[in-house]
């Protein structure tokens, strides 16, 4: 029922099953969220496709390192349907633990990281953590 937690869990299968790619059902915010990854170094490529039925799709290209191993080691899901979770901008390294991770957040000002919500000082829903 949850859109996202699927594409984030198609993403970790492929990551462990070390698959070149993984389609995912194509929608705006989920298109943002690759892109971040990509931006991010987590994923290689982002592309989007038309099938011949019509139907929009995104192809996530995975990435890994030298030794086969994937760049994402854990995907988290913070923001779920039953239990949203706000964070104001003061609160948005609270929540992050991991210093290494990177928190998406979806924002008035669109989809974005935890550094660009600090740097335009705004809060918003958290959607995931990825490190």
């Amino acid at each position: 029922m949850d859109p996202i937690a699927d594409m984030l869990t198609k993403i970790r299968n492929a990551s462990l099953r070390g698959h070149e790619y993984v389609d995912v059902a194509f929608s705006n915010m989920k298109y943002s969220i690759a892109k971040i990854l990509k931006d991010e170094g987590y994923v290689r490529g982002v592309k989007t496709f038309v099938d011949e039925k019509k139907r929009r799709f995104i192809k996530i290209y995975m990435a890994y390192n030298e030794e086969g191993k994937s760049v994402i080691s854990e995907l988290k899901k913070i923001s779920k349907p039953g239990r949203r979770v706000y964070v104001k901008v003061k609160d948005v390294k609270a929540l992050k633990r991991n210093p290494l991770a990177v928190m998406v957040l979806s924002t008035p000002k669109g989809i974005m990281t935890d550094r660009e919500a600090l740097e335009k000082n705004v809060g918003g829903e958290a959607i995931l953590l990825v490190w």
